[in-house]
């Protein structure tokens, strides 16, 4: 990551985080016994934190769970956060789950006994019981759309959101992109020619749903308005940047 440090008041729980970064994935790597496959749209999630895995009758990992002395190979899932706003670096964190599989009706249902996520900020192993009893961040599924809505069409909402951001961070900046949105808070990239850091800004209250959410960035709007001495981002731009 870059030189900025990184504000994360009134951020998720890590388990809550895994769990977000489970439910949003479509795709994860998955290790048992010497094989690997890529799975894509491939999997569910139980409310308890379980993944049921399809595959087809032919997959080598079907086979090693079906050839395991106990019939549960040991394994572990590889799921990535990407960004979905085009930014440099764009996975935003990386879950591990280690444990078992076992065949449930043609199916593969895998048990976890560890769960490590990593984000820019450090790795952390996840309490099982917490991992289990949480939910996904109530914006996990609109993300995406919300995140790509903002850059796309209210690139000037981003801009005024600067004024919030502390001159220091904003030293050299050549862009600005929404990295990222949870019910506490927007998350912003701030790319440098050859380098980048995040800054956050904290929402008055959880959001959680699309309504809340929308209210809750009117106030931040009218807060960057408001700010004293406003600055408007200015960039610095060089016949090679974009």
């Amino acid at each position: 990551m870059g030189d900025d440090s990184h504000s994360w008041t009134a951020a998720p729980a890590a388990a809550e985080r895994a769990r977000s970064v489970l439910a949003a994935a479509w795709s994860c790597s998955v290790t048992a016994e010497g094989t690997r496959e890529e799975l894509v749209g491939a999997h569910t999630v139980t409310e308890d934190g379980r993944v049921l895995v399809d595959v087809p009758g032919d997959s080598a990992l079907l086979a090693t769970a079906i050839c395991a002395p106990r019939g549960e190979p040991s394994a572990v899932l590889e799921f990535a956060d990407v960004a979905p706003v085009p930014v440099r670096d764009r996975i935003r964190a990386r879950l591990w789950l280690a444990g078992w599989f076992a065949v449930v009706e043609d199916r593969l249902a895998f048990r976890p006994t560890r769960v490590v996520l990593r984000q820019p900020s450090g790795a952390v192993v996840v309490d099982l019981d917490d991992f289990a009893a949480a939910t996904p961040d109530p914006l996990t599924t609109a993300e995406a759309r919300l995140l790509t809505h903002l850059a796309d069409c209210h690139a000037d909402a981003v801009e005024r959101l600067t004024r919030l951001v502390d001159s220091d961070s904003l030293h050299g900046a050549v862009c600005v992109q929404p990295l990222a949105v949870d019910r506490h808070g927007l998350t912003l990239r701030i790319e440098r020619a050859r380098a980048h850091g995040d800054v956050r800004l904290a929402f008055h209250a959880p959001a959680d749903d699309v309504a809340q959410l929308t209210e809750r960035m009117h106030v931040l709007l009218s807060q960057a308005t408001a700010a004293s001495c406003p600055r408007a981002l200015q960039w610095q731009r060089t016949d090679g940047d974009r």
